[in-house]
């Protein structure tokens, strides 16, 4: 079971290891050391036909024979969240998003993740871009996406035999440091007239993260960690939340336990982003896409209060910690861009203009 050149798994769509590995786990076949199988569901039977998924990502993804996705990871993580966010999410009932099957582990890093495919699905950069430039009823999808949202914080805040206690209370002192952080990488990684502009408003950055550094202890739970609308999939029956690996600027396994409010804030961020899409590569108009941003974060915010009021779980949500934890994460898009995709520059940086002038 050769899977790593290094520590780097070799997967491309076609080559026949994303078929073989579905095979092999539909089969119950035990894997040699030091591969080690997580299994949360049978794997289906698929046949051998692969093909790629082509959105950008920071890992690879084929789907084999309609049925399976094998997610390979090409910076294998020691102790990953996934597999036992997907298994809780599981056992407490959690549907909205792809059924998990397996995981393959060597020497205790995630290698690859096999889930269900969803047909006819299309992640957030496409459907919500598509849906805000045809205007209408299709345009007004925020709320919706702050349902599942809630959603998504009260069933990881559920007690499970993973999680038996995933709420707590914890001292928030070390995310104004890890704020601080991203603030000074963003600007020391970019450059020419946007480097500049952070330059120049370094300072208005770093007083809009302040209110983390004595705010005191918050409401933490075990979050997605990386939730924006590219993870968010519209298929067949609806909406499936995906890709609980963390946010790719972090290191580590960020396995501790966030406020909600992190999460959120990213999600309205790439509200935010969609219009930045919209305007750039769609010619739409930047003052009709300023007021849908309005809007959306209006509705998001709206249906995800009342979602989890509803539920009884209005506690896991703290507003102060919204805005501080949207500059970070503009930030962090800045640093992915440097890192990973620089074409994406554009979309963290037009927010920020917007936000700051």
């Amino acid at each position: 079971m050769l899977l790593l050149d290094g520590e780097a798994p070799r997967a491309p769509a076609g080559e026949g290891a994303s078929a073989w590995l579905a095979g092999a786990l539909a089969e119950g076949a035990a894997p040699p050391e030091p591969y080690a199988v997580r299994v949360f569901a049978p794997v289906p039977r698929t046949g051998g036909q692969e093909r790629p998924v082509t959105a950008d990502q920071t890992n690879r993804s084929v789907i084999v024979g309609e049925r399976v996705v094998v997610k390979w990871f090409l910076r294998p993580a020691l102790n990953a969240r996934a597999p036992g966010l997907l298994g809780h999410l599981a056992e407490v009932g959690f549907r909205h998003t792809a059924e998990p099957y397996a995981a393959v582990l060597w020497r205790g890093r995630l290698v690859a993740l096999v889930t269900a495919y969803l047909p006819g699905a299309q992640d957030g950069w496409d459907w919500c871009v598509d849906a805000v430039m045809a205007g209408g009823p299709g345009a007004g999808f925020a709320a919706a996406l702050g349902e599942l949202t809630a959603d998504l914080h009260a069933a990881l805040a559920t007690p499970s035999s993973t999680e038996p206690a995933p709420v707590g209370t914890v001292n928030g002192a070390g995310w104004h440091r890890r704020a601080e952080r991203a603030v000074a990488e963003a600007g020391a990684r970019t450059t020419g007239e946007d480097g500049q502009w952070l330059e120049f408003r370094s300072a208005e950055l770093v007083a809009g993260i302040r209110p983390l550094a004595g705010g005191g202890p918050a409401v933490a739970q075990p979050i997605h960690g990386d939730l924006h609308v590219g993870q968010v999939l519209r298929w067949r029956d609806g909406y499936a939340i995906i890709d609980f690996d963390g946010n790719p600027t972090l290191d580590g396994a960020q396995a501790e336990p966030q406020p909600a409010a992190r999460d959120v804030a990213q999600l309205l961020t790439s509200l935010e982003h969609v219009a930045q899409i919209a305007i750039r590569r769609r010619g739409a108009d930047p003052a009709a896409m300023a007021e849908w941003v309005r809007g959306a974060r209006r509705d998001f915010l709206s249906a995800y209060r009342s979602r989890l009021g509803g539920q009884g779980r209005g506690e896991l949500f703290e507003p102060r910690l919204l805005r501080p934890f949207e500059i970070e994460q503009e930030c962090r898009e800045l640093i992915y861009a440097a890192r990973f995709l620089p074409r994406w520059s554009y979309a963290p940086m037009g927010v920020l203009r917007r936000w700051f002038g």
